[in-house]
């Protein structure tokens, strides 16, 4: 991995032709054409303030096959859709509308068991037969749900009674997903609400939404829970995840939108790399309303605008470094 950035970085350096450079602290005497591009350390004002423009940086070029190699695409700045969302954790449990748990008719012992945790069941199969300790006749011990089974309390030889579950068997084809709501979001989340499950840092195709929250806290963590019914043909929802749920509570459109992944830290301001006459350069820009993949631009920036939209950390990372001989590392 280190050979492969030494070599981007080897081509990069290659490739680009910075177009002007920063101020720098002392003079420098440079003949030039007024024809041509000014260099770095002309004490021309409108080269000077050019370069204020762009974020007092140089501008770099790069090539269509290089911007490949980095993973650089570019985009036309314009209007976009805004979505904020509160953010809970949660679980994945069983659907409790879907769940059986089987006790036996008469304690006793028990003789053959028939299915394991992890067996899908039909309704109606047998999956123990038990011997009763009154009549010392044998009964068979069936499910009444078609399912998995998910819970097994028994085995051969045992004895069993009333009081306990022998098999426990879900029906996982839907799941439930329970959110810890906190105090500070109850006014936020409500029924009906869209929400997108993520497991870790990757969103899961499938959303869902709230079809119920509990009207009282739980004592021990002051928390509601909100409940949100999801689809589960494929299986890839397993009880006992650990969750996270983008409820949505505002969408608005506004005139300037871009993408989170264009946003960036440079010399103590957000920027947005954009394409200019003489290559890739930072222009400063306000923020405004921040969304989960969107952020709105209020200032700095004009609808139409050509940007680059994914990649921009390896232009930050040329110009911050100072690898050309111009300016200043930051």
């Amino acid at each position: 991995m280190r050979d492969l950035r030494l070599s981007i970085a080897a081509a990069v350096m290659l490739a680009v032709a910075p177009a002007r450079a920063q101020h720098d602290e002392h003079d420098h005497d440079h003949d030039h054409d007024h024809g041509a591009v000014p260099t770095a350390g002309s004490d021309d004002h409108a080269d000077h303030e050019e370069h204020e423009d762009e974020h007092g940086s140089e501008a770099i070029r790069l090539g269509p096959d290089l911007r490949d190699e980095l993973g650089i695409t570019l985009a036309a700045a314009g209007p976009g859709e805004i979505e904020r969302s509160v953010s809970l954790p949660g679980e994945v449990r069983p659907n409790a509308d879907r769940l059986a748990h089987l006790v036996p008719r008469y304690a006793g012992i028990v003789k053959e068991v028939r299915a394991k945790v992890g067996d899908r069941v039909q309704a109606g199969q047998v999956l123990a037969i038990v011997e009763s300790d009154e009549s010392l006749a044998t009964f068979e011990l069936r499910t009444a749900l078609a399912g998995t089974v998910i819970g097994r309390h028994l085995s051969r030889g045992e004895a069993i009674s009333r009081d306990r579950d022998a098999f426990v068997v879900a029906d996982l084809s839907t799941v439930w997903v329970e959110l810890a709501v906190f105090q500070r979001d109850l006014a936020h989340v409500r029924i009906g609400q869209d929400v997108r499950i993520l497991v870790g840092h990757e969103p899961r195709p499938d959303r869902g939404r709230i079809d119920y929250v509990t009207p009282i806290l739980d004592e021990a963590t002051r928390t509601a829970t909100a409940r949100v019914v999801l689809d589960n043909a494929r299986g890839d929802w397993r009880p006992g995840m650990f969750v996270t749920g983008l409820v949505e509570i505002e969408r608005t459109e506004v005139p300037l939108a871009l993408p989170r992944s264009a946003i960036h830290r440079h010399e103590g301001d957000d920027v947005v790399f954009v394409e200019t006459e003489d290559g890739f350069a930072p222009r400063a820009v306000k923020l405004g309303r921040l969304g989960e993949d969107r952020v709105e631009i209020v200032e700095g920036l004009t609808a139409g605008t050509t940007y680059v939209a994914t990649g921009g950390f390896a232009i930050k990372a040329e110009l911050e470094k100072g690898s050309f001989g111009h300016g200043h590392a930051h």
